[in-house]
């Protein structure tokens, strides 16, 4: 992609994570983010004032997001850019364990987050940036998306919803639209860190986890971020709906 081009990115979750490395690593680049959470990323706004927006956004809350969408925000920030960029990274990953256990408020909140709030952005996303050249949606999903894992139903119920939806969406055939699912690789997070502190009870695999953290073997939301922005922003990001970036790239 020529770098002259001016490039702008909505990112969800951007406070902490891998949505924390992505705006981060975006800014760096030179490449003006709006930043979509439930806070702000004071530290970050403070390195690039200039560069990056926040909107404080209850993301869970479809209504409030469908408000939000409603105003001008949006078309204000993508206009003027030939590209543009949606990262729907936030997500969470509970409620963890078996159904018969779990809360409908809580699964109603995964639901939301997971599924509902990234396909109303995209949606929006795709009217807004209309006049830009280059669209560019990526849903970060999950390995969870495509096989299943004891006590993780509705965490992989919503990721592969993901999937689906890029699916379909590149079947439309928008010559200047390109999307993908893209699964982020093993991460170090503090959603590992919830599956760590889960019970066996609730996920029966947890030990697996604790082996890829003792064995040093979760890649790092900085090396997962810059492998995903480089496959993003890359000729060949849309040839394929659903993807691995740990089939893409390796750490480094």
């Amino acid at each position: 992609m020529t770098s002259s081009l001016p490039i702008r990115a909505i990112v969800t979750g951007h406070t902490r994570g891998l949505g924390a490395a992505l705006a981060e690593q975006l800014l760096a680049r030179n490449v003006a983010v709006l930043g979509l959470a439930r806070s702000r990323h004071a530290a970050l706004k403070a390195r690039f004032a200039a560069q990056l927006e926040e909107i404080e956004l209850p993301l869970a809350e479809p209504a409030r997001v469908a408000q939000w969408i409603a105003t001008d925000a949006l078309r204000n920030f993508v206009r003027g850019a030939q590209t543009v960029l949606l990262i729907n990274n936030a997500g969470m990953v509970q409620p963890i364990g078996p159904i018969e256990g779990q809360n409908p408020s809580n699964v109603a909140d995964a639901v939301s987050l997971n599924v509902a709030t990234p396909l109303m952005l995209a949606s929006a996303f795709a009217t807004a940036g209309v006049d830009a050249t280059d669209r560019r949606i990526v849903h970060i999903s999950s390995g969870a998306a495509r096989n299943a894992y004891p006590g993780w139903s509705i965490y992989c119920a919503t990721k592969a919803a993901l999937d689906h939806h890029a699916r379909a969406v590149a079947l439309d055939a928008n010559r200047a639209l390109r999307i993908c699912s893209l699964a982020p690789g093993v991460i170090d997070t503090a959603m590992q860190a919830q599956i760590r502190g889960s019970s066996e009870a609730q996920f029966p695999m947890r030990a697996r986890f604790e082996e890829l953290k003792l064995h040093g073997k979760l890649w790092t939301p900085e090396q997962s971020a810059a492998k995903l922005i480089d496959y993003a922003l890359s000729d060949a990001f849309g040839l394929t709906p659903v993807a691995d970036i740990r089939e893409i790239a390796k750490p480094d």
